[in-house]
């Protein structure tokens, strides 16, 4: 099947796409191999090349041109089959294992524009006030939207050491909007957040799979049960993955010896069957998994085996649907392939991977349109992908993790105001605002009731409106304020709250309260009949 024009980059910028559930067994490519088959099928490739070199009329950029036809050769399998130069080969190798110098965010070309895919929370590009959705036009002074600016370019106009500024000029909705970046040291930790709910209940927020995801995830466990856990909320919503053998690692600490975590599967590719090992320290916690649409790959692994298992309860919305095994495939210039050789499997047998159509990049925006985001009796079930569980439960094939309960988003809060204000990234560049001006106080504050006490006496709130009213032109209409607060005014404590000694954790408890996939979890405990 053809693949779509839509190309996941990964900016330096301080985190990967973790769509690669990646195998991890490299190995340098041998000129000398022979192919099966028909050889002067593959000899045709390397004499057009040849050719074009002692004969064409014109002086030719031959490295870009045989890059363009591993490209264009790797376009017709699937999505997740793709070509690295070597300058986002090593981006993709050590973002997921250290420290890095950009901008942090993650952005993708599905044409010849850069969208904004997320922003690293905390970092220069999320102090500057870029969303997800922005469009790329210009950096710096160099024009990108429009130009089909090669990748590895993109990443080199972005990058830069720590203290240098950049300008990253955006298209948001039809506003064009320049913001000065101060690049900064962007570090990949995994766990955003892990605090007790209650006095039984824990929870732990796992942005990636990276190579310190068991450490991270060890040492928060550990201290939540001493703090009296027995039951735990796994928040994987927008894990977009990471490293394969992670996952593993975390499903042992729940499953019992023996129990299927995962298994592979293709063409050329014996089945390898993955199972716990009964070690695990977590066999007896209740255990509930956060997922949606954002969920991929190694969080689809997890939540797979949890579900398939009997061992917890899935909370949310259905799963990315990438579940393919990636071989990295490395050449001696420094370039590789990420090349697919099998499929996973959940314990049931269902394959996590979505069908690869023509619609496969847009199959998100679908959902939307479809809507499947707002009631389960939308989702586009293949019924005839039917597997059971361990009890005999009933689950669904044909792509991604059906939860076991549905939580659909909430869109009776956002207002035209709401709108305005995320538009102009209006809340993100008031936490900034609140904190040029009271950094001093928020570095003592080491809680959240100390938080609240505190935005209570700054008048937090009336503080936004006068802010929004007067940097950005933003006034609520009658009712639009009461009717957002509730929604808005959570995220403007936790975004100010970062700042404090509460850091990262701030924002999840300021917004747990209002976070109905959080309250289903609660009232959904993590114990199967």
């Amino acid at each position: 099947m053809k693949q779509n024009n839509y190309t996941i980059i990964t900016a330096l910028l301080g985190i990967v796409l973790g769509v690669l559930a990646t195998v991890l067994v490299t190995r340098v490519y041998e000129v000398k191999k022979k192919f099966d088959g028909d050889y002067n099928r593959w000899r045709k490739l390397n004499l057009i090349l040849q050719e074009v070199q002692r004969n064409y009329v014109d002086t030719i950029d031959m490295e870009g041109m045989t890059d363009a036809a591993v490209v264009a050769a790797l376009a017709e399998l699937d999505p997740h089959s793709v070509y690295l130069p070597p300058v986002e080969l090593t981006e993709s190798e050590t973002e997921l294992a250290g420290n890095f110098e950009g901008i942090g965010i993650t952005f993708n070309v599905p044409n010849d524009t850069a969208i904004v895919l997320s922003v690293i929370p905390g970092g220069p590009s999320e102090k500057a006030g870029l969303v997800q959705g922005d469009r790329i036009v210009r950096v710096d002074e160099r024009v990108i939207a429009g130009k089909k600016t090669p990748q590895d370019s993109m990443v080199r106009l972005m990058k830069g050491p720590s203290g240098s500024k950049v300008t990253i000029t955006v298209n948001r909705d039809g506003t064009v909007i320049p913001f000065e970046i101060v690049r900064d040291k962007i570090p990949v930790h995994c766990i955003d957040a892990a605090f007790m709910v209650n006095d039984t209940t824990g929870y732990i927020k796992l942005s990636k799979f990276t190579r310190t995801t068991y450490k991270e995830f060890s040492e928060a466990s550990e201290k939540l049960l001493g703090q009296g856990m027995t039951k735990l909320l796994f928040d994987l919503r927008d894990n977009t993955g990471g490293y394969f053998d992670q996952a593993l690692l975390l499903a042992n600490e729940f499953l019992a010896k023996g129990d299927e975590i995962v298994y592979m599967e293709g063409l050329h590719r014996k089945r390898e069957d993955f199972k716990a090992d009964g070690r695990g320290m977590l066999k007896d916690v209740q255990i509930s998994v956060l997922i949606d649409e954002g969920s991929a790959s190694s969080s689809e692994i997890f939540a797979g085996a949890i579900q398939d298992n009997d061992r917890g309860v899935i909370v949310g919305r259905r799963s990315f649907g990438k579940g393919l095994v990636q071989e990295p495939i490395n050449f001696t210039d420094g370039s590789g392939v990420r090349l697919t050789v099998a499929r996973f499997h959940t314990p049931s047998g269902r394959c996590i991977q979505k069908p690869y159509d023509k619609d496969y990049a847009y199959d998100i925006y679908e959902r939307y349109a479809s809507g499947e985001m707002v009631s389960a009796d939308s989702m586009k079930v293949d019924t005839t992908a039917l597997f059971y569980t361990v009890k005999g439960r009933r689950v669904y094939g044909g792509g991604g993790i059906i939860p076991d309960v549905f939580v659909p988003i909430d869109t009776t809060k956002v207002t035209d105001f709401y709108m305005a204000c995320n538009k102009k990234a209006t809340t993100m560049r008031f936490a900034s605002y609140v904190f040029d001006r009271h950094k001093a106080q928020l570095a003592k504050l080491s809680d959240t009731a100390q938080l609240e006490a505190y935005f209570k006496t700054l008048g937090l709130e009336s503080m936004f409106l006068d802010y929004a009213a007067r940097v950005d032109g933003i006034k609520p209409a009658k009712g639009e304020w009461e009717l957002s607060k509730e929604y808005m005014m959570p995220q403007i404590n936790g975004l100010v709250g970062r700042y404090s000694k509460v850091g990262e954790e701030a924002f999840y408890r300021f917004y747990m309260p209002i976070d109905d996939a959080i309250k289903a979890a609660l009232n959904n405990p993590g114990v199967v009949e």
